[in-house]
């Protein structure tokens, strides 16, 4: 992890963009910190391919909505993640105190981003049917098994969760599961077919995960990954995971 302890910034995430041919990103959050939260708006509002920010904010806090009323008035706030992954209970996501901040994010019209692990996804198959309005975002395909090749029960808590018509999936953080720089292209392909079958190419979006997907792979080789998967699709469901179901979902402003 040592690859990781150095500053990562718009300056250098800009080239490797321009190489594969995309033009906008969206940051989302490391730290719990509504300093980070500000931190990374500023570098929005300072580099215009920075589309969109998901931030974080307490939602179990009594300041949760004076902190969304300070950052919606940004354009590029886009949505709101926690680090359900690291918290000590699993069933995190269903205390009261965190549903009520959730049910704040619904008149903001922001995005929830949901980052855990494979033995979480009945909780968030739980969350999700409590607000069928709120759009949430599944990160990184639930970080399934893939150095041991396993599959299940991810598979089957995979199709739970995209029965729910107001969660879509992102494609990314797979690298970092697999066996750092030894894997092959073959190894994420069930992965791939599982979540291709689940949401639908209306519902997916290719991300990165960089810089952390650096301790494994390269941005442009993590990237490709998806890339080259999707090419037996057509074109019009490439450019909806390529871009534009991001553009949809997080309600970028694209000019």
């Amino acid at each position: 992890m040592k690859d990781l302890k150095r500053d990562f910034l718009p300056d250098d995430l800009l080239p490797e963009l321009h190489e594969i041919g995309f033009d906008g990103s969206v940051a989302v959050q490391a730290r719990q910190s509504i300093e980070e939260t500000r931190w990374l708006l500023d570098i929005a509002d300072k580099n215009e391919f920075v589309k969109g920010v998901v931030g974080w904010i307490d939602l179990c806090s009594e300041d949760c909505e004076n902190q969304l009323k300070e950052f919606v008035k940004n354009r590029k706030f886009s949505g709101v993640r926690h680090v359900l992954q690291d918290e000590p209970d699993d069933r995190f996501m269903l205390s009261e105190s965190f549903l009520k901040g959730i049910r704040r994010l619904g008149k903001y019209n922001l995005v929830y981003e949901i980052l855990i692990l494979p033995k979480h996804l009945p909780y968030a198959e739980e969350l999700v049917s409590r607000f069928p309005g709120q759009q949430f975002v599944l990160d990184h395909i639930a970080k399934p098994f893939i150095k041991k090749g396993t599959i299940t029960p991810w598979k089957d808590d995979i199709h739970k969760l995209a029965k729910h018509p107001n969660v879509s999936c992102k494609i990314s953080g797979m690298v970092t599961e697999a066996n750092w720089h030894r894997w092959k292209k073959e190894d994420f392909l069930p992965y791939l077919d599982v979540v291709m079958d689940a949401f639908g190419p209306s519902r997916l979006m290719i991300g990165s995960d960089w810089p952390v997907c650096t301790v494994s792979s390269s941005y442009k080789v993590t990237m490709k990954l998806v890339i080259d998967y999707l090419m037996s699709l057509n074109q019009a469901d490439r450019d909806l995971i390529l871009g534009m179901n991001t553009i949809r979902i997080y309600k970028l402003q694209t000019l």
